[in-house]
């Protein structure tokens, strides 16, 4: 039988889309489908909100599936958290939902919404954090365009940023931070303990993993005398100790690392003029710790 996933249909759709297939699972698409193929017979991808996947995964329509930790808390899911992925629409960071008001608003600090009217998509979540502020509001549904609902049909917002820019594009006041919230890869506790399907399950995670740990590393070996090992070593940024070999030239060794391509441009000049020859960067798909 083959393990259910759910993969996020809308804005994570590009980005986790480009992942599976950095993992090498291959995803092809014919028109208007939501169950695309791969190349893994044991696996089925369906597509769907990411608002809808963890309760999904939590009633066993689906084993598991890729979501954010706040569609997680919004349906109260429970659910077996696999791993982190951590990545979002645009970037590798985490996605805030934060409590916003026009830039003009006399609302200064959160207990100020007492009896106003606050609208998003993440309304549990919302009622939660303003209980604990011990504030008693009206927090409704807002179906989309959440920014503009301000302050005509509602007093202040709760919305999702990656960087703040749309909240300033539309001259919005940040108050707080309601949550934060991480892209992870979860399952159900009844899949979790198939050993079958969290195999499968397990794989896609080690897969996945593999690939974001890759994001901004690039591989670099290079040969040099052995004379000077000791200091192009000392040189060298790695995930663990460089990989040092014999050549066939008595006197010579290769030497292979991993490091942040953002160090390359600086590093290699030092490397040559220490004399290491024939360097050679290279990219990297997956790193598997």
């Amino acid at each position: 039988m083959k393990t259910m996933i759910g993969l996020p249909k809308g804005s994570l759709q590009q980005k986790t889309v480009e992942l599976m297939n950095k993992a090498g699972y291959g995803l092809r698409f014919s028109e208007r489908s939501y169950m695309p193929d791969l190349d893994d017979p044991s696996l089925q991808p369906v597509m769907i909100r990411a608002q809808e996947i963890p309760r999904y995964v939590a009633d066993g329509s689906l084993d598991a599936g890729i979501s954010g930790q706040d569609w997680v808390a919004e349906n109260r899911s429970k659910v077996k958290t696999v791993t982190v992925l951590g990545y979002s629409k645009a970037s590798f960071r985490s996605i805030r939902w934060v409590l916003a008001v026009p830039e003009r608003s006399p609302i200064r600090k959160i207990r100020d919404l007492k009896g106003k009217r606050v609208a998003t998509e993440l309304v549990e979540v919302t009622k939660k954090f303003l209980r604990q502020q011990a504030v008693k509001a009206q927090v409704e549904f807002s179906w989309g365009a959440t920014e503009v609902k301000v302050p005509r049909f509602a007093d202040a917002i709760v919305e999702a940023t990656e960087t703040g820019a749309s909240l300033r594009a539309h001259r919005l006041r940040e108050l707080a931070t309601v949550f934060t919230s991480q892209t992870i890869l979860f399952a159900n506790n009844q899949a979790w303990h198939d050993p079958a399907k969290r195999k499968v399950i397990e794989k896609v995670a080690l897969l996945m993993r593999g690939v974001l740990d890759a994001v901004g590393q690039v591989g670099l070996k290079m040969n040099l005398r052995q004379k000077d090992l000791k200091q192009i070593l000392s040189l060298l940024p790695a995930l663990k100790k460089p990989t040092v070999a014999a050549l066939t030239d008595k006197g010579w060794v290769a030497v292979e690392t991993v490091l942040e391509e953002k160090q390359v441009h600086k590093l290699l000049p030092r490397l040559k003029e220490c004399g290491a020859q024939g360097i050679v960067e290279y990219p990297l798909n997956k790193i598997i710790h």
